[in-house]
């Protein structure tokens, strides 16, 4: 008899269908509410995504897993927990997603803390708390450069660890192994994942750090003898493990890679890493990005990673078809806008201008002797987010203003970003205008005691004006619109909710309790505020 080795993992559902996920030990067909698939094999890995059709919307349905038609989940393991089921889009009813990034499974709890993920899985499995309609992971679900204890021996079994990349993961198998430990190794999230639909964006980690920064960080990665082989196991991975799910039905039939996969008769691992190099080396020809409605809302989840263009005479966060792909659904004609993007399109404002000037050095604003400096301080203390690409960070700025003044049909009442990234957490509001960036950061990863100074210290508005003078003086022009921090910063472990009913929308950041908190089954509540208030005035000078 077959078992899973992963999942089940409920993927993207909508109003009438819904994508179960699962890898097994062996080929087989997979049936799950009467709907099959048969495995497909890569690099000797056998998955299987099932698309399972004629549900009603706002529907609740259980559902076991069949491989040839034996029971392999619930597993006995599980039988603590309540049964999986597929909860479908209620395109009239309320709105809840739950969000966060940067999560390290089987890491030491007294180094990393209590698990924010598993914290909320185990009350959401209590009964104590509302049912969400989607969990969005924005970013570094896995550390490949930086993988856990068990990970290592797995690669020390296999190979030696004296020579590049050491520790860190190289090849297909390794990212398989490190996706297994990351989502089996505490039964409440494999519980979770199994029964709400779970939508997922790559950042850096999930490949390597600081991934696709600049030309220079590229040509430097290019000259590792190893790094080929990492780049494309790495996408080949995300590719199988992560995006494929994010897809609706029609959308991943529509495609000719999945199609060229499901058509092969044998192991097709060839053609997943002919599809990853093409990706890393023509971006321009593969979407990462996604977008999906939920009744009178719309989710946009943006590719800030490989869709970067890094040439010494142009740098932009997004290419040019990812762009048209954006804005084509930055639109009004919907009540609430959700734009996910790993990486804070809003820093606090004193960072945000010291990454502005960092890409104007680096550019030779200052001379070359300044450059150089610059591509230092932007590789060594991460100056990379959206600000640290200014021509991509004033289009999206107009197209968001555009948006809320009704240019582009009915505003929406809110739009929100939602990111992570960064090891902390935050409201900020931009002023005059109902946008909002919500950042929940990390899920189990938190960040150094020195850093936490450094951040809260650059979060007070008071540090903005000497660092906007840096900025103006590396010539970089004046803020397309003015924002401010107006809840946190927040260094615990921590997950966010947004919970959205017809016009109206809010969010909330909890973390797993400690003694002497006020708690609720588990968690301590961090923040809550409104996001369909008016935005405070400018008080800018």
């Amino acid at each position: 008899m077959g078992r899973l080795v992963l999942g089940p993992l409920l993927r993207q559902v909508g109003e009438h269908t819904a994508t179960v996920w699962v890898e097994t030990d062996k080929p087989g067909e997979v049936n799950v509410l009467g709907a099959t698939s048969l495995t497909f094999t890569v690099h000797g890995h056998h998955y299987a995504i099932v698309e399972v059709g004629g549900l009603a919307p706002g529907s609740s349905t259980p559902y076991e897993v069949r491989l040839d038609g034996e029971v392999v989940w619930p597993e006995p393991a599980m039988a603590d927990f309540p049964p999986s089921a597929i909860r479908t889009v209620d395109p009239g009813g309320p709105l809840r997603v739950v969000f966060g990034s940067c999560r390290k499974a089987l890491a030491p709890a007294a180094t990393h803390g209590a698990d924010a993920l598993a914290a909320y899985a185990r009350r959401l499995a209590a009964g104590g708390d509302g049912w969400p309609t989607a969990l969005l992971l924005i970013g570094d679900q896995v550390y490949a450069d930086n993988p856990p204890p068990a990970l290592r021996e797995f690669i020390r079994s296999r190979r030696d660890v004296s020579t590049p990349p050491h520790e860190e993961v190289l090849d297909f198998d390794e990212y398989a192994e490190l996706y297994r430990l990351a989502w089996t190794e505490d039964p409440a999230v494999r519980w979770l994942l199994s029964t709400v639909p779970t939508l997922m964006i790559f950042d850096d980690h999930d490949i390597r750090d600081d991934w696709n920064t600049s030309h220079t960080w590229r040509r430097e990665m290019a000259a590792l003898p190893w790094w080929p082989r990492r780049i494309v196991s790495g996408l080949g991975a995300y590719w199988i493990y992560q995006h494929l799910g994010n897809l609706s039905p029609a959308e991943r039939n529509a495609d000719p890679d999945y199609a060229a996969v499901r058509a092969a008769r044998n192991d097709c691992g060839k053609i997943v890493d002919e599809f990853a190099a093409r990706s890393d080396s023509r971006p321009e020809s593969v979407r990462w990005s996604y977008a999906q409605d939920f009744g009178g809302t719309r989710l946009i989840a943006l590719d800030s990673r490989n869709a970067r263009v890094l040439d010494r005479d142009h740098r932009a966060m997004l290419d040019d078809p990812e762009r048209a792909w954006f804005e084509a659904r930055c639109t009004g004609g919907v009540d609430h806008l959700l734009i996910a993007s790993s990486l804070p399109y809003l820093l606090p404002p004193a960072i945000h201008d010291t990454e502005a000037w960092d890409e104007a050095i680096c550019a030779g604003a200052w001379g070359r002797r300044f450059a150089r400096l610059g591509e230092r301080l932007r590789q060594g203390t991460d100056l990379e987010h959206w600000a640290a690409f200014q021509t991509s960070f004033r289009e999206v700025a107009a197209s968001l203003v555009e948006t809320v003044r009704g240019e582009r049909g009915d505003p929406p009442t809110s739009v929100t970003l939602l990111s992570g990234d960064v090891h902390y957490s935050y409201l900020a509001r931009v002023d005059g205008r109902p946008i909002n960036q919500v950042v929940c950061s990390p899920l189990r990863n938190p960040l150094a005691v020195r850093l936490r100074r450094a951040n809260r210290a650059a979060s007070r508005h008071v540090l903005r004006l000497p660092f906007r003078w840096l900025a103006r003086a590396a010539g970089v022009k004046a803020n397309p619109f003015d924002w401010r921090l107006t809840d946190g910063p927040w260094f615990d472990n921590a997950i966010a909710t947004i919970d959205i009913d017809g016009r109206t929308a809010s969010v909330r950041w909890e973390t797993p309790a400690r003694e002497g908190r006020n708690e609720r089954a588990g968690m301590s509540e961090l923040g809550r505020a409104a996001l369909t208030q008016p935005a405070p005035p400018s008080r800018d000078p």
